[in-house]
């Protein structure tokens, strides 16, 4: 079986298989479309009820072919493949539905084995009496295949945030704001994260931080939520009371420095192939949400001590107490 190329924004796959009439023996061959969420390892299925739904399935009959070749061939890819492998090569065709969800799963430890939560297609083909049939290993054959997203190519408003920290025993507050320079960054690409900072405070900042998490949302079976830092900077900066700091902070979230992190979203990747952190979920009112996955900017402040010194004249304090007439 031959395979055009990976699933992506055109949601369409197409292909070639390669059939011996003699070790069809009168059989039907068919291929089937799947799109399937796995939620557990194989050897953890339970009285026969495995950790998987189906979330979309679709088979198509090749052979005997349902119509002639040349009406069934739809790139000139496969037109190549059929002339090459001559006249039992049949041409077969799938359409994606707009609600599927893209190939992504997530890390394993690093002595896990087999499958583990993932959203994962494949096309396979088989040889049966009919396609409901449950198809045997040694009469079928099955590629992996994944779904990709594309950024649009105009991006929305850069992100943008401000909080305001208010003290006790301190008429002013501390105002802080960070923002990004765009929307939508690619793999490997610096993300630059501007903060501005006024502390018009009476307390001292002397530590920050800035990070960035992975957010998955794991919808289907769990609900669950999974929160990874995958880039981290702390620094050394401060920012005294009645001072004021603007810097630009620059991280690179990478998978090499996160191989390690069990259950960190990654792209659906193919065998033998390398792969990337999960990109974030094009969320649509019609695509299912089986696994989600967001990515958020946080920076973390740490202030001095609040030091008894200030509570000037409070009652009780030995140190502090008014003196006695």
């Amino acid at each position: 079986m031959n395979l055009n190329s990976q699933i992506s924004l055109s949601c369409v796959s197409d292909g070639v298989v390669l059939v011996d009439p003699e070790q069809v023996k009168g059989k039907k061959v068919y291929v089937m479309l799947s799109c399937t969420f796995r939620y557990g390892r194989d050897d953890m299925d339970v009285m026969g009820m495995a950790f998987r739904r189906d979330i979309f399935l679709c088979s198509r009959q090749v052979y005997p072919p349902l119509q002639d070749k040349e009406r069934s061939v739809h790139t000139k890819v496969q037109e190549k493949i059929l002339r090459k492998l001559g006249d039992n090569a049949y041409p077969f065709f799938f359409e994606f539905p707009d609600n599927l969800p893209c190939s992504v799963c997530l890390q394993p430890g690093p002595t896990d084995v087999g499958k583990h939560c993932a959203v994962e297609f494949e096309v396979k083909a088989f040889c049966a009496e009919n396609q409901d049939e449950k198809a045997q290993k040694r009469s079928s054959v099955r590629l992996a295949i994944r779904k990709i997203q594309y950024a649009p190519d105009k991006g929305g408003a850069a992100p943008s945030a401000e909080t305001t920290c208010e003290f006790i025993m301190s008429d002013k507050p501390l105002h802080m704001r960070v923002s990004l320079e765009k929307e939508t960054y690619y793999h490997g690409e610096e993300i630059n994260i501007s903060v501005d900072i006024d502390n018009s405070s009476n307390r001292n900042l002397k530590d920050l931080s800035v990070s960035v998490e992975q957010v998955t949302n794991v919808v289907l079976y769990s609900n669950d939520k999974y929160v990874k830092t995958v880039a981290y900077e702390e620094t050394t900066d401060t920012v005294p009371s009645g001072t004021s700091l603007k810097k630009v902070y620059t991280l690179c979230p990478l998978l090499d420095d996160n191989r390690d992190r069990l259950g960190l979203a990654l792209d659906g990747k193919l065998k033998h192939e390398d792969t990337n952190l999960a990109s974030s979920s094009i969320v649509k009112d019609e695509v299912l949400k089986e696994i989600l996955v967001n990515m958020s900017y946080t920076t973390d402040l740490v202030f001095e001590e609040f030091k008894r010194s200030y509570l000037k004249g409070v009652i009780g304090d030995d140190d502090e107490s008014p003196a006695e007439p």
